[in-house]
C-alpha cells in the first residue's frame, strides 16, 4: 500500500536567545499507509512533540528544521506559510494534547469548527450550514447535547467533552493523516476511553491515516499498529506493535516496557536508571550508552543504525512491518524481570551502570528513632467513619440550592504496615476526603481517629503532637517546595518545628536523603534544580522526616514518566518495609494501585461503592462503576488489550453531586439500563449501603444489584451500555 506520509532524516535544531541551536530530533524516518495507527512513544524530552509539530510546520521560532516530510508525495518542508495553512486542516490535521489552550478562549465551540468547515470546503458553504455541520460533527464524537455544546465556550465544557470537540474539528474536512499528541494524558480512564473511541470513530470515517503520539503503552497496545520508540531524538526501535512490546530488542525497550505497572496483575517494575541525556549532549556513539547494562566501549563512540531482529529483516527484505532496533547487542530473549538487563523490584535513583547520565550510587542508612519509647502505638493508625464535607457555591439566597456534597458518608479504617488506595474518577471526593484527614479539623459529619484519638476533641497541644503523626506528599511537588530555600532546609523544616537540635538535624537530612536516593550534595540545591522525579523524592524525604505513623499520598506519580515513576513506586515499596508507616493513597491510575496497594476502595460522587483487599476487587469486581473502571485501564500487551471487554460510560463524571435521595451512579449505570420498572424505582429512590459481597467479610459493596463476582469475560470491545448484563453467566452471548 503507498504510503500516506513519509519523514526522511527529519532534524530540529532549537535555539533560546544567544545561544546556537541544539539538536533535539536528530534524523527520524517514518512511514504512515492509509488507515494505519503508528505509534511515536518515549519519555519525555525524547522530541515526540517537536517531531509533531514539525510534520506540521509548527516548529517553534528560531527552530532549524532539515529533512524531508512527504504528504502524498508533496514536500512540506519549505512551503511558504500561506500553502502550509492550505494543507492544514484539510491533508493533515492535529489533536492538540491540552484542548483548553489549543482553542480560542473568546469564540464559542460551535463557531470555531465552522470556521474550520469554512476555510477548507469549495463551494464556501454559508455559516447556518457550516454551524448544523459542526453540531453532526459534536454528535458523531459523542459530545453530549451537541447543541448545547456547540453554544458554550471552551472553559464551559470538561476536559474530555473538549477533546473530542478537537477530534471533530481535525475530522472535519476528511483529512489524510491525524496527528494526535497525547490525546488522553490528563482524562480520567473512562473518559480516556471515550476519546480512544470518538479518534478510531474519526479515522474510519476519514481514511485517515494516524500518527499518535503517547507516553501509555497501554493505549498503544491497544489502538497501533506499529510502534516507534524515541531515545534523545532517534527512533531506537520499531516495528509491529506486538514485537516490540512483547518482544522489545533496544534495551531501552525493554527498560520502558518493564517499568510499567499492569492492572490485571501484580508485576515486579524494573525501572531504568540514571535520566536521559539533555537536548545537544548525546555523542556520535548510542545515547542509552550511559544508562545500559548490555554497554560496550565502542558503544559510546561508533553510531548504531536501526539493525533488523527478525527473518524478514535478516533476509534484506526490512520496510514499513519490518522489527528493527539499534543495538548491537541484541539479547536473545527479553522477559520482565527474568533476564538480569534491569533487576526487577531493586532499581534504585542511584542505580545503573555508571556514566554521565547514571546517578551515582547511594548508601541508605536505617533512620534513627527520633521520639523517646513509649507505649505501642494502636493497630489501628486511621478510622474514619461517617465523613461528609458540603461545598456551597456563590451567594445570595440560592446559594443554599447550589450545595454540592463532594463527600457523603465515608468509612475508611487504615491498619499499620497497611496501604489503603481510593480510587475513581475526578470529582469522586478522594482528594477532598484526603484535606479533611490532613487538617485535623472538626469535620462537617462524622469522626476522624488517627491513633485512637479523636481529632474533633484534640486540644492544641495534642493536635501539635498529632501533627507529625500525619504527613502528606502532594500530587505537585513543585509547587509545594518552597523556591528561594535548599533542600536541606526544606526537609529539615519539619524538624525544626519539634525543635530537634540542630546537630541531630544535620545528621538526619543527610540520612533522609539517602534514604529516598539522592545524595549529601544535593541539600545545597534549589528545587527548580531537580527534575520532576528528584522533586518527588525531596517531598518525600521532608514528609518522613517525623517518622509519621500515616503517610497521605495525594496522586504520587501521576505527573512522572513511566520509568521514574517506577523508581518512585519502588522507593515507597521500600520505605514501607523498612520504615513501617501505613500509606492512604490517592490516585487514578489502578495499574499503579495493584502494584502497591494491599486494600482498595472505589469511590464514585463522594460515596465508597467497592472496597475490599485489591486482588478480591480487580479480579473479580461487584459495583457496576467499579467493573467499567477497570475495564477501562489500557494493558501494555496488545493480545491481551485486544482480547479484553471494555465498558465504555456514558456522559462525564459527575463534580460532586446535590445532596438527593437514591444511586448518584444510576444515570451512567449499565445495568440499571437493563433493569425493570421496580429496580429502576428502587435505585431512584434507595441509597444503596454496603453489604459483604464474600464470606470472608473482606470486601463489600455498596449497590441494589451488584454482579456475581464472575471472572472477566474475554470477547471483543463492546460499547455503552450494549455488553453483558450484571445477572448474566460468562457462557451466554451478551444482549444487543
Amino acid at each position: 500500500m503507498k504510503a500516506v506520509l513519509e519523514v526522511r532524516g527529519l532534524t530540529v535544531a532549537v535555539g533560546s536567545g544567544r545561544r546556537p541551536p541544539v539538536p533535539v530530533v536528530r534524523g527520524v524516518d517514518l512511514t504512515l499507509r492509509r488507515g494505519e495507527v503508528l505509534g511515536l512513544v518515549g519519555e519525555s524530552g525524547t522530541g515526540k512533540t517537536l517531531t509533531a509539530l514539525s510534520l506540521m510546520g509548527l516548529a517553534p521560532p528560531g527552530a532549524v528544521v532539515g529533512g524531508s516530510v512527504r504528504l502524498l508525495g508533496e514536500e512540506l518542508l519549505g512551503l511558504a506559510e500561506r500553502e502550509l495553512a492550505r494543507v492544514r486542516g484539510r491533508r493533515i490535521a492535529m489533536v492538540f494534547q491540552d484542548p483548553l489552550h489549543a482553542f480560542t478562549p473568546v469564540l464559542r465551540i460551535g463557531d470555531q469548527l465552522a470556521e474550520a468547515v469554512r476555510i477548507h470546503q469549495r463551494p464556501r458553504p454559508r455559516r447556518e450550514s457550516a454551524l448544523r455541520r459542526a453540531v453532526e460533527l459534536l454528535d458523531f464524537v459523542g459530545v453530549a447535547e451537541p447543541s448545547r455544546a456547540a453554544r458554550a465556550y471552551p472553559h464551559e465544557l470538561s476536559g474530555g467533552m473538549l477533546q473530542r470537540a478537537m477530534i471533530a474539528m481535525a475530522m472535519a474536512n476528511g483529512p489524510d493523516v491525524l496527528v494526535a499528541d497525547e490525546p488522553t494524558s490528563a482524562l480520567d480512564v473512562t473518559v480516556q476511553a471515550q476519546v480512544l473511541d470518538a479518534l478510531a470513530d474519526a479515522r474510519r470515517e476519514t481514511g485517515a491515516a494516524l500518527l499518535l503520539v503517547t507516553h501509555d503503552l497501554g493505549v498503544v497496545a491497544g489502538t497501533a499498529d506499529r510502534v516507534a520508540v524515541l531515545y534523545a531524538g532517534r527512533v531506537v526501535e520499531t516495528g509491529p506493535v506486538e514485537p516490540v512490546l512483547t518482544r522489545p530488542r533496544m534495551p531501552y525497550t525493554v527498560g520502558l516496557v518493564g517499568s510499567v505497572p499492569r492492572a490485571d496483575a501484580r508485576v515486579p517494575l524494573a525501572p531504568i536508571p540514571g535520566t536521559a541525556p539533555p537536548p545537544g549532549e548525546p555523542g556520535p556513539g548510542c545515547a542509552f550508552a550511559p544508562r545500559c547494562p548490555l554497554s560496550q566501549p565502542e558503544c559510546e563512540t561508533s553510531d548504531i543504525p536501526l539493525l533488523g531482529v527478525d527473518s524478514l529483516s535478516r533476509a534484506g527484505l526490512a520496510g514499513a512491518a519490518a522489527h528493527e532496533a539499534a543495538c548491537r547487542r541484541i539479547p536473545l530473549v527479553i522477559h520482565r524481570g527474568t533476564t538480569g538487563l534491569f533487576p526487577a523490584g531493586e532499581a534504585r535513583a542511584g542505580g545503573g551502570g555508571g556514566g554521565r547520565h547514571a546517578l551515582p550510587r547511594t548508601q541508605a542508612p536505617a533512620l534513627s528513632p527520633l521520639s523517646r519509647p513509649g507505649p505501642p502505638a494502636p493497630d489501628v493508625v486511621l478510622r474514619v467513619s461517617g465523613l461528609a464535607r458540603t461545598f456551597v457555591p456563590g451567594t445570595g439566597r440560592r446559594r443554599r440550592e447550589r450545595a454540592v456534597r463532594a463527600v457523603e458518608d465515608v468509612e475508611l479504617e487504615v491498619r499499620r504496615g497497611e496501604t489503603l488506595a481510593l480510587v475513581g474518577e475526578s470529582g469522586a471526593g478522594k482528594s477532598t476526603t484526603l484535606m479533611e484527614i490532613v487538617s485535623l479539623g472538626v469535620p462537617e459529619a462524622g469522626t476522624v481517629e488517627i491513633l485512637g484519638q479523636d481529632v474533633a476533641r484534640l486540644s492544641g497541644r495534642t493536635a501539635r503532637l498529632l501533627r507529625g503523626a500525619v504527613q502528606i506528599v502532594p500530587q505537585d511537588p513543585l509547587s509545594s517546595l518552597d523556591p528561594r530555600m535548599p533542600v536541606g532546609d526544606i526537609v529539615a523544616e519539619p524538624l525544626y518545628a519539634r525543635r530537634v537540635p540542630r546537630d541531630v538535624v544535620a545528621a538526619r537530612v543527610a540520612r533522609l536523603l539517602a534514604q529516598v536516593g539522592l545524595v549529601p550534595g544535593d541539600a545545597e540545591r534549589y528545587p527548580h534544580q531537580f527534575s520532576g522525579g528528584q522533586r518527588q523524592r525531596v517531598a518525600i524525604a521532608r514528609a518522613l522526616a517525623v517518622e509519621p505513623a500515616l503517610l497521605l499520598l495525594d496522586e504520587p506519580v501521576s505527573a512522572l514518566d513511566v520509568s521514574v515513576q517506577a523508581q518512585i513506586l519502588d522507593l515507597l515499596l521500600r520505605l514501607k518495609r523498612e520504615l513501617g508507616p501505613a500509606y492512604l493513597l490517592v490516585s487514578h491510575d489502578l495499574a499503579v494501585v495493584r502494584q502497591i496497594a494491599d486494600r482498595v476502595g472505589v469511590m464514585y460522587a463522594g460515596r465508597v461503592v467497592e472496597t475490599g483487599p485489591v486482588a478480591e476487587v480487580f479480579d473479580g469486581p461487584r459495583h457496576p462503576y467499579a467493573r467499567a473502571l477497570l475495564s477501562a485501564v489500557p494493558l501494555p500487551d496488545p493480545v491481551a488489550e485486544r482480547a479484553r471487554r471494555r465498558i465504555v460510560l456514558p456522559g462525564e463524571p459527575p463534580l460532586g453531586a446535590p445532596p438527593v435521595s437514591g444511586c448518584r451512579f444510576l444515570a451512567r449505570c449499565p445495568v440499571a439500563a437493563a433493569l425493570p420498572a421496580v429496580g429502576r424505582t428502587r435505585c431512584a429512590t434507595e441509597i444503596p449501603r454496603p453489604a459483604q459481597a464474600t464470606s470472608a467479610g473482606t470486601h463489600t459493596v455498596a449497590c441494589h444489584f451488584p454482579h456475581r463476582g464472575l471472572p472477566w469475560e474475554r470477547t471483543r470491545t463492546d460499547r455503552g451500555a450494549t455488553g453483558r448484563p450484571w445477572n448474566e453467566p460468562p457462557d451466554r452471548p451478551p444482549v444487543r
